[in-house]
């Protein structure tokens, strides 16, 4: 495998990997709020939050792209207030990872909300009743029963977060080394005399990658589903 990537793809994937694990680490409490809220909540404007939170789904994500970097860009009223902080987004590794956060976040809540909607109010309601608080009726009821949904959304977020294009370089361009990502580094070779066959090889890598994630999810919820019924 060492022989079979040249630098320039290695170190596209290396960033992908990195990119796509803090995205996926740094979303997923956030996620789980938002999954268990809209899953057990009934409140005003639940269903601006629900069509908030699968917006990404359905705007191209070149428009996605272009809202972070007006937003999270040096000019942007929000990368204006972390740069003292030596926090920088626009044009950076750590922009990427926020592009691919934002993406795949409408695949890890839906996962979760099923996973959360799957289970039995009662066995809450039946824990409630014995005394124990909201938070300790999360921890030791629900979140045992819907860690397998949980560990799918995860999966699919960061299979969604590895092939992210539009979002990304529309919002920290297409720098190899610092930027280019696998699905950048394949436009990039595609864009060269003799670089069909290095586009080839990462094709063939994030193929890998998305089949694995997909079988693993889908493992997963029929665990989550056995479970449930059980």
């Amino acid at each position: 495998m060492t022989d079979w990537l040249g630098p320039d793809e290695w170190r596209a994937v290396a960033l992908s990997l990195k990119v796509s694990f803090w995205a996926t680490c740094l979303s997923l409490p956030f996620g789980l709020w938002v999954a268990h809220l809209l899953a057990r909540r009934d409140f005003a404007g639940k269903q601006v939050i629900n069509g908030l939170v699968h917006l990404p789904l359905i705007l191209p994500p070149v428009v996605t792209g272009y809202l972070l970097l007006t937003s999270f860009g040096t000019q942007g009223p929000v990368g204006r207030l972390l740069e003292p902080f030596g926090i920088v987004f626009a044009f950076r590794w750590t922009g990427a990872a926020l592009a691919a956060a934002v993406m795949a976040f409408p695949l890890m809540v839906r996962a979760m909300r099923l996973s959360i909607e799957a289970v039995d109010p009662k066995l809450e309601q039946a824990a409630a009743t014995l005394g124990a608080s909201r938070a300790w009726v999360f921890v030791t009821v629900t979140l045992p029963l819907i860690l397998p949904g949980i560990l799918a959304g995860a999966i699919l977020a960061f299979a969604k977060a590895m092939g992210e294009f539009g979002a990304t370089i529309t919002f920290v361009s297409n720098i190899p080394g610092q930027t280019q990502t696998v699905p950048s580094a394949i436009y990039a070779f595609l864009q060269v005399p003799g670089g069909e066959s290095s586009a080839w090889r990462l094709v063939i890598v994030s193929v890998i990658i998305a089949m694995s994630a997909l079988l693993i999810s889908e493992w997963l919820a029929r665990r989550a589903n056995r479970r449930v019924a059980a």
